[in-house]
């Protein structure tokens, strides 16, 4: 009965002990806070949503390395690659932190960086995920709220799948050609072997 009630009293207080350990606590909760609004925009496709935890003097490089300098910008961004009118018909993001954040002596600003995995589907229907790294700078604005001031989304290009399929069509083409040059050749050869019994 005591080992239940222990473990009972362990659980409840995990919280508060994770809060303790954790410096700047408070800090890191608006910054996590921040990290799950843009995602829930992307997700949801409503990208207006993700503005207000953007400085309003962002600078955003996004996967396609396009150069984003304000909040329209961003906003512009994703209209034009996705849903509705776009290019792509939906993007799914994740980013995951790969530690905390790495804030300033006098915690006005931070270093955050980690990777994402970003779900494509194309206007025919095709699914592509994309794994990326990224890195941000955080400020905590006038206002006293945080918010991104910069980011840098990138992928490896010589490990992803819209080059595979690139491969692979290479592949198939690089086939066919040499099935079609085997039936010329045979075709050739005939021909010619032909004329000279005649």
């Amino acid at each position: 009965m005591f080992r239940k009630f222990l473990a009972a009293g362990l659980i409840a207080c995990a919280p508060f002990l994770a809060q303790a350990q954790e410096a700047d606590h408070a800090i890191h909760e608006e910054l996590r806070a921040v990290l799950q609004t843009i995602e829930a925009s992307v997700n949801s496709g409503d990208y207006d949503k993700m503005l207000p935890v953007l400085s309003e003097k962002i600078r955003a490089t996004p996967i396609n390395q396009e150069f984003l300098t304000s909040r329209p910008d961003v906003s512009a961004y994703f209209k034009k690659w996705f849903g509705q009118g776009g290019y792509l018909k939906k993007l799914e993001m994740h980013l995951t932190a790969d530690s905390l954040t790495e804030l300033s002596p006098d915690k006005t600003w931070g270093i955050v960086y980690g990777n994402g995995v970003e779900k494509y589907v194309l206007s025919d229907g095709r699914p592509y995920e994309m794994h990326t790294r990224w890195t941000a700078t955080m400020a905590k604005e006038d206002d006293g709220h945080w918010r991104v001031r910069a980011i840098h989304i990138a992928t490896n290009f010589l490990d992803n799948p819209i080059l595979t399929q690139a491969e692979h069509a290479l592949e198939k083409v690089g086939a066919i050609a040499g099935a079609i040059g085997l039936v010329l050749g045979a075709l050739l050869g005939w021909f010619f072997g032909r004329k000279k019994k005649l």
